[in-house]
């Protein structure tokens, strides 16, 4: 569950335009606190493989044989951080904020760049 200005986000939450967030994860491991502060984008950009009567149908064997899709996946995410991946499948609660939600790739890097500077 991520929360974004002390009340849960979900997808029907994000923004129009929006391309991703800010956020932070910390948790306590082994009786230390631990942080990370890092970006995410809403959505990724996947290749799905077309069915067998959509390959049928494909006259020109240049065609591509299959099609891109674009879906959120924030809400499974759990950080790039090996700690805190470890943690979470180790069932160790995790707290996940967003901190700013950005409109710009640009943005969003120099966001999670200045945050980290900044925590």
């Amino acid at each position: 569950m991520w929360i974004f200005k002390g009340r849960e986000f979900t997808e029907v939450d994000i923004p129009e335009n929006a391309v991703g967030f800010i956020y932070e994860m910390s948790a306590i491991i082994d009786g230390k606190p631990v942080r990370y502060i890092g970006k995410k984008n809403f959505y990724s950009n996947t290749k799905k493989k077309l069915g067998k009567k959509a390959l049928a149908e494909i006259t020109d064997k240049r065609l591509k044989k299959y099609v891109r899709e674009t879906k959120p996946d924030f809400m499974k995410y759990y950080s790039s951080n090996k700690i805190l991946k470890d943690a979470h499948k180790k069932g160790i609660v995790i707290k996940r904020e967003m901190l700013l939600v950005c409109f710009s790739s640009m943005d969003l890097t120099y966001q999670e760049t200045k945050h980290q500077f900044l925590y």
